[in-house]
């Protein structure tokens, strides 16, 4: 048997560091990919029981999910729509949209008015990264139609916001210049949103400037830090969520444990150091359904073996899994299957 345990408790907690850490900014807490993989009910009903009042749902399935969890009152924004589906039930569940493509805006408008509703709305610049949003040169265009069409009464524009790289200090001040550059233009249009946000993760803790009114904030609330960077401890963060998998089998050249690929255990992270009773020891083998970890003195079919984890019987975060394969440890986490057993604590 292989589970993930999930401590609420320490959500909790990280929540309550986050907020301090990026206060007086407000705390939008992202839950993509079913909370990172960590299971979007338990997480959204702790963090609204914690105060949280805004919800980062990346897509609209997502955002009418956490809606229907959590019912009226808390904030639920999604910025990916990529349909008129999209949209119709992106209004049905009183989702805010980020909205990044003037085309999207008048696909929009049409929903809206069919609907009878006043759409809350985040207009997107991009400051660099190309993910998505309006480019510079045409974001004056862009913010005086979305202007008039608030003046209509057709859309409510509450937000502007855009992604940085974070990929180094220069260009995330690149970035930031063409979002300050935005907003002149979107307040000489008429627009006066009351959020503005541009900063994730790491730019929340360590970039004052980028906080803004509002700060999106994804792995750091589950206690998973940021590649090459510090531990999750020393930001006072710690891993909410544990991987364990059953020992099945114990010989001479090492134990055999219930967790695999099809588990979600990626086959090149073979010679990764994971957690055991008697301390670390090396995973030398990976397969669909078992995998080989080197053996301790003792070892029986009792045990368990931590393939992630906070570090208390030796074994790495999952950031440091997603080091050894050059990913990242949201990468790590949302790769547990969904098979695997999500065990509540705390």
């Amino acid at each position: 048997m292989t589970a993930l345990h999930v401590d609420l408790a320490a959500l909790t907690a990280n929540l309550d560091r986050v907020r301090s850490t990026v206060a007086p900014a407000e705390l939008m807490l992202v839950v993509k990919d079913d909370a990172y993989g960590h299971g979007l009910e338990p997480v959204v009903r702790t963090a609204a029981a914690a105060g949280v009042r805004w919800f980062g749902a990346f897509d609209v399935r997502t955002g009418a999910a956490v809606r229907a969890v959590l019912g009226d009152g808390p904030r639920i924004f999604a910025w990916i729509a990529a349909s008129r589906d999209d949209l119709d039930a992106a209004i049905a569940a009183d989702l805010d949209l980020g909205i990044g493509d003037a085309g999207l805006l008048e696909e929009l408008v049409d929903a809206a008015r069919a609907a009878h509703a006043t759409v809350r709305v985040h207009l997107k610049i991009d400051t660099g990264l190309h993910r998505n949003g309006v480019r510079p040169e045409a974001w004056p265009a862009f913010v005086r139609r979305a202007a008039q069409l608030q003046t209509d009464g057709i859309i409510d524009v509450v937000g502007v916001w855009s992604h940085i790289a974070e990929a180094s200090n220069a260009e995330d001040d690149d970035a930031r210049a063409v979002f300050e550059r935005a907003l002149g233009e979107a307040g000489a249009a008429g627009i006066h949103p009351s959020v503005r946000h541009l900063a994730a993760s790491a730019a929340s803790f360590v970039r004052p400037e980028f906080r803004y009114d509002m700060v999106r904030v994804g792995a750091f609330c589950y206690g998973i830090r940021s590649a090459g960077g510090p531990s999750a401890e020393a930001s006072g963060l710690r891993p909410i969520a544990r991987w364990d998998a059953a020992v099945t089998g114990v010989a001479e050249d090492g134990v055999q444990v219930a967790v695999g690929a099809l588990h979600g255990l990626p086959s090149a992270l073979e010679g990764a150091r994971v957690g055991s009773p008697a301390g670390a020891r090396r995973l030398t083998a990976i397969g669909d359904t078992h995998s080989v970890v080197e053996t301790w003195p003792g070892a029986a079919a009792c045990d368990t073996v931590t393939i992630f984890g906070a570090g208390a019987r030796g074994e790495g975060s999952s950031t440091d899994l997603a080091e050894l394969i050059g990913t990242i440890g949201e990468e790590i986490a949302v790769r547990v299957s969904p098979q695997v057993p999500r065990i509540y604590e705390g």
